[in-house]
């Protein structure tokens, strides 16, 4: 999750948001905290759109998308990578369940293996998932993500995959909120994550403690405003929602370059973090690879 970060697709805002007439008929039935302004949305998104590619990644964007979903912005949830390959997963908010199959539509255009799908009654959302080191994943149980779909994520898996650990979730504010295992750590180089300690469980601190890891503690009074989520552009870059200065000079004291982006349209307002608003398809320190991901395919 922190190698340098080549090939990543994204949905483009105006595919998700389409306009703000469509804004206004929706933004409160997927649970936004308010209505994003659509041209200002777009204008931000691509400062955020530009600051992936002058890291050095190819950006893909997703099309055509199946259904009304505002939450399609948020690309990291509907599949995750292993290896080179997919798992689809079933998402636990009923209405964004169509949106795995644009990514499946995707990855046969593509010609990106597919391992599965998450089939019910197993529930997924990748936001849940965490990789700890290349053969190990934390994974989330709450809400959004169940026993079943993490059983079923574990078959899908092997041999890739030599351990799971399943992190209960807390009930925090209810049903409707978001809150994923990505929303209380994101690592950021080996053995570094940013963390919101309050809502992790003691036995998950235990285990990053014991594996060695460095903990930076996110303040209460940057939780809301997505301090814990942190892209990784590579172990010595990550990305983060603008207006979280303590977080920030924690990263850098990590020895860590943090950029910002503005967050309130594309982010806030819907509760999702640059790790939300991206599906990494490719982390390599392979200079080929690094080469060939020079290109940005620019859609409005």
């Amino acid at each position: 999750m922190f190698d340098p970060l080549r090939r990543v697709l994204v949905r483009h805002v105006s595919d998700a948001f389409r306009s703000q007439s469509f804004l206004a008929r929706y933004w409160k039935l997927f649970g936004f905290t308010a209505m994003p302004d659509y041209n200002r949305a777009c204008a931000d998104y691509d400062l955020f759109i530009d600051t992936l590619s002058s890291k050095g990644a190819r950006v893909e964007f997703l099309r055509n998308p199946s259904s009304e979903s505002l939450d399609s912005i948020y690309v990291h949830d509907p599949a995750e990578t292993v290896g080179d390959s997919i798992v689809l997963c079933r998402m636990g908010k009923n209405l964004r369940r169509n949106e795995s199959s644009d990514i499946e539509d995707f990855c046969k255009e593509n010609q990106i293996p597919i391992l599965g799908n998450i089939m019910a009654p197993g529930i997924l959302e990748a936001g849940d998932i965490i990789w700890l080191d290349e053969t190990t994943l934390a994974v989330g149980e709450g809400y959004r993500s169940n026993r079943d779909g993490i059983d079923q994520l574990s078959e899908l898996t092997r041999p890739v995959v030599k351990q799971i650990i399943r992190v209960g979730l807390p009930h925090w504010n209810g049903k409707t909120e978001v809150l994923h295992l990505m929303s209380l750590i994101s690592p950021i180089a080996r053995n570094v994550a940013v963390v919101y300690r309050p809502l992790l469980p003691v036995p998950f601190l235990k285990e990053l403690e014991q594996r060695g890891y460095l903990l930076i503690d996110v303040p209460v009074n940057e939780f809301d405003s997505l301090g814990c989520n942190v892209l990784a552009l590579s172990s010595e870059c990550c990305l983060m929602a603008d207006g979280n200065p303590v977080t920030l000079r924690r990263i850098e004291k990590a020895g860590v370059e943090v950029l910002v982006y503005p967050a309130e349209e594309i982010s806030l307002k819907g509760q999702g973090g640059p790790t939300c608003l991206t599906r990494p398809l490719l982390r390599s320190d392979d200079e080929e690879a690094a080469l060939q991901a020079v290109s940005v395919n620019r859609h409005r």
